[in-house]
């Protein structure tokens, strides 16, 4: 049976994320700006610099961290294709809250701060969908730290585990309805708020209930809906 959504932090999630800017919007952004290509590992923007550009990402992920005093490294999100990144500190003024770096090659249209402010004031509608974007993403963090605070760490790692597969994993050859994601243990753990061994433990125990294999940097969800229920459980 296809997967429709899954339900998670109360709302109903589909299997990608749905686009926030129409056609039209899209091609705004792209004719004030310059199409750039990050490869694997290159860091887009740097927590503490200032804010320069806004990138729409047309191709690849990057995941955004922040950095603790105690250097801990925290996951904040992923983004993909048809998102936009680095807009709220360009709306602010204020430097950059995270990091963003390039988990593969990554292509998008980087446009400077004062080209994009002034692209907000002419066009209404892209301002709405920028600001409902990123209701959204406060949406989503709101349910993150809800359930950090409510939830036991397995629990927790089983349910980032599922909104990353859903939102972001891409198909698994050979595995109809599974979903591969490049993400490290340590990047699991700073997502779910909690240790790597936690992480390791609950993985195993995944595995054991055939809802996930694991390989170096490397998760492949085997069962969406039979997670969604072990995470709810």
């Amino acid at each position: 049976m296809p997967l429709d959504a899954v339900r998670i932090h109360g709302t109903d999630v589909p299997p990608k994320p749905l686009q926030p800017f129409s056609s039209d919007e899209v091609r705004l952004i792209r004719d004030r700006g310059r199409t750039r290509i990050w490869k694997q590992g290159v860091v887009l923007f740097l927590e503490g610099d200032p804010p320069d550009s806004v990138v729409l990402i047309e191709e690849g992920l990057v995941k955004i961290t922040a950095d603790a005093d105690n250097g801990y490294t925290s996951l904040l999100a992923i983004r993909g294709p048809g998102e936009l990144i680095g807009e709220m500190a360009c709306l602010d003024g204020r430097a950059r809250s995270a990091t963003v770096t390039a988990m593969q090659t990554v292509r998008g249209t980087a446009v400077t701060s004062d080209r994009f402010l002034a692209l907000l004031e002419e066009h209404g509608p892209l301002a709405l969908s920028v600001i409902r974007s990123i209701t959204a993403r406060l949406r989503d963090s709101d349910g993150l730290r809800a359930d950090q605070g409510a939830l036991p760490a397995g629990m927790r790692v089983a349910r980032v585990l599922l909104d990353l597969a859903l939102r972001h994993g891409s198909e698994a050859p050979g595995r109809p309805g599974g979903r591969a994601l490049s993400v490290n243990q340590q990047e699991l753990a700073g997502a779910a708020g909690t240790s790597r061994e936690s992480v390791v433990r609950t993985l195993r125990r995944l595995q054991d209930h055939g809802l996930v294999t694991t390989s170096r940097g490397r998760t492949l969800v085997l069962d969406l809906r039979s997670l969604a229920r072990w995470a709810s459980s």
